[in-house]
This record gives C-alpha cells, structure tokens and sequence, in this order.
C-alpha cells in the first residue's frame, strides 16, 4: 500500500508525543514494505521535500500569520487571527491536493492538522482518498485543544466564541473521514459529547511503543522520580514540585525533562530545593536511560490529557506511574498494578502517595513486574497490524 501521513509537525520539529509516534508508525510501515510519505508544515516559510530515514516528508508552507511550531511567545491577536485563518486555509487546500495529485496514495491518515487547516480534509475527500482520522486531542472543539481556559482551569462551559468554533470544525470535518481513531475512548466520547461523528464508525486504538529487550535493573539507595513532557501549567509540573518539596527524605531526586512556556517559572518554584533537576529537552535514548533508572514516573496532569506517551515510554522501562486521574490516563494506569492515581492539582494526595512508594521499595518492585506486564498489550508490532488491517478494510 501507500500511504499518506499527515501531521502538523514532523521529526526534527518536534514538540509533543504525537508527532514522535507519527514518525515511528511512518518508519516502521516502511520497513514492512509499504510505501510512505508525510505531509506537515514548513518552518521557515518555504515549500520544500527532503528523505528522513527513507520517509519522503513534504512541507508546505500554509499562508498565515506564523508558522505552527513558532505559535509560542505570540499575542493574543496575532493567535487569534491565526486561528481564523486557520479554519479553512485555502493555502493549505492547494498545497496538500497538489500533493496528493502527485503521490496518489491509496489511504490518507490524518493526525494532528492545526498549521494546515481542515481545509485539507476537503482536498482529500475531493479525490476519493479514504481517511483515517486519529484524534489525539481536542482540537476540533476547543482552539486551545485541551479544553482549558486561559487561567488553567478546565472549560465545562465554552463561550460563544468556542461554541461557534466547534460548528464550523464540525461543518469542514463531520462528513470528510472514513473512520475515526483514538488511543483513548476518552477523548472519542468527548467528541460525541459535543455532536461529532455520531454517524462515523470510531475506534479506540492505544498507540504502540517499542518493547526494551531487557529488565531494567533499578536501585533503592536513592529513589529517582521522573517527569518527561511539556513544561506548561496544563501538565501540572507545579504540582508535582511543590508536592516533592513537601517530602523530607534526603535520598530522593526529581528528574525533570522538557521545555516550555512556564520552565522559568518552575524553576523559581524548585530553586530552594537542591534534589530538583531540570535537565532540559533530551535525545529520545538519554530519556530511555532516564527511564530505565527511575523508580517512580510522574504525570500530574490537570488537562485533558488523551494517551500521553510518557505512560507508554515509562512502562516498557518497567517505571510505575503516578498520574492524575484524568482525561485518558486512568485507560492506562491500574491502582495498585502498574501505578497509582490521584485527583488532577491535589498536592498533598501526590506527597502521600510517593511517600508511601519511598517508603516501601517491595510496593515498587511488585509495580514494575506490573508495568511490564501490562504495556504487552501495546507493543509497536500490534498496533501496525491493526493499522494495516483498518487500512485493508478501507480499500
């Protein structure tokens, strides 16, 4: 088969787990003999194709106020205004059916599209290319698309502005996609919840990580907790250093990988405190090591988080979990089995349950037997065989 991915971002311009998942499903179909190409936008303003580990990846340089990967540090109108222009960008529309005219594949699967527009929804259903959408987020009811206001706290009541928002998603989208995919039943009930693809056939599809060959083997001398992702105030990274801050074991480490809006801010709430470590954005196999040494992995989230990829990544490197319970995490972590759940912000639930995991290395130790056994179910070759079959059904 050939096949068309299409993401807003691709390797190297990387900012969240979606793209890097994009970019490890293209390579792996490639290597079982299809033939891929990837569709995302440029960052410099200009239409180019290059070769990324034999993936052909076009970039197209949509005509707006910024580029996608550039949205940080910009005001409030200028995102505003771009988000408009991005509703339906007939930028976009040429570029991608021009594209797809010259590739003729025979499955188109969409992933994240915010930068392109769903515009491009209409270029593919224009030539009779059956679409796999694979929503990883919110993004088609809400512009920030992870359904929280401006201050943090999660939207329950969208204003005018979103409401009208989600009509106009909907009208560009609802009758364009073949099949809608999610690694979450979370994020597809929110979906219908706000009228979306209640005549589409949907499906929930975890994502697929690469199973390690060997246990890691971890210590208890010093016990390392980890966090690895975004660092903006919806992934709640002030609330697991403020909750760490509160533990008095001098044998503790917190091990804190990423970048993003708020990592000056975070930093001046860890500053007192000499076991807290920033470490910055990292390769992906020094964050492996990480993993492999870390006893206990920490995701804090207080946004709608869908199927982070942390949680996969954690748990093929045999790390519990403690996450909040929220959006699509408690899908994957099971209390008492690979991990444990707490209420999204609630500091002193967080300090409680990491200072009974320090406390208690055979509690660690009979949870990653049960991280390991748990992330089976996800491995890499599973989920492309089910790709492979969906795409199959489709044609």
């Amino acid at each position: 088969m050939k096949i068309c991915f299409i993401s807003n971002l691709y390797a190297p311009h990387i900012i969240g787990g979606a793209e890097i998942s994009v970019q490890r499903v293209a390579e792996k179909l490639l290597k079982r003999g299809h033939k891929v190409f990837v569709i995302t936008t440029s960052v410099n303003g200009r239409n180019s194709a290059e070769e990324i580990n034999g993936v052909k990846v076009y970039r197209v340089n949509p005509l707006n106020l910024y580029a996608f990967y550039n949205y940080q540090n910009k005001s409030d109108i200028q995102k505003a205004i771009w988000h408009i222009i991005d509703i339906w960008n007939p930028s976009s529309y040429i570029n991608v059916k021009d594209i797809l005219k010259k590739e003729s594949p025979d499955v188109v699967h969409i992933n994240n599209f915010k930068g392109l527009s769903t515009s491009i929804f209409a270029a593919i259903k224009h030539l009779n290319i059956p679409l796999v959408f694979n929503a990883h987020d919110c993004s088609l009811i809400c512009p920030r698309t992870n359904l929280l206001h401006g201050d943090g706290e999660i939207c329950t009541n969208p204003n005018k502005f979103c409401i009208l928002y989600g009509k106009i998603e909907k009208y560009f989208v609802e009758d364009k996609v073949d099949l809608v995919i999610a690694p979450s039943n979370f994020v597809i009930n929110k979906l219908k919840s706000f009228g979306l693809f209640k005549n589409i056939k949907t499906m929930k599809i975890p994502l697929g990580i690469e199973m390690t060959t060997k246990k890691s083997k971890k210590t208890y001398d010093t016990v390392d907790i980890l966090y690895a992702g975004d660092l903006g105030k919806h992934k709640g990274v002030h609330i697991l250093i403020n909750a760490f801050k509160m533990l008095k074991n001098e044998n503790l480490q917190l091990h804190i990988m990423g970048k993003g809006n708020d990592e000056d801010e975070f930093k001046k709430i860890a500053k007192s405190d000499q076991r807290i470590i920033f470490h910055g954005f990292i390769d992906w196999k020094k964050l492996m090591k990480f993993y492999q040494k870390a006893n206990i992995a920490v995701l804090p989230s207080i946004c709608y988080d869908n199927s982070p990829l942390m949680i996969y990544e954690s748990l093929t490197n045999g790390t519990p979990l403690v996450g909040s319970r929220i959006g699509g995490i408690p899908e994957l972590i099971e209390e008492r089995y690979n991990g444990f759940l707490f209420e999204a912000g609630n500091v002193d639930e967080l300090k409680e349950i990491l200072e009974k995991l320090i406390n208690n290395p055979s509690k660690l130790k009979k949870l990653e037997e049960g991280a390991l056994e748990s992330v089976q179910q996800y491995s890499m070759k599973n989920y492309i065989e089910k790709l492979e079959r969906i795409y199959k059904d489709l044609l």
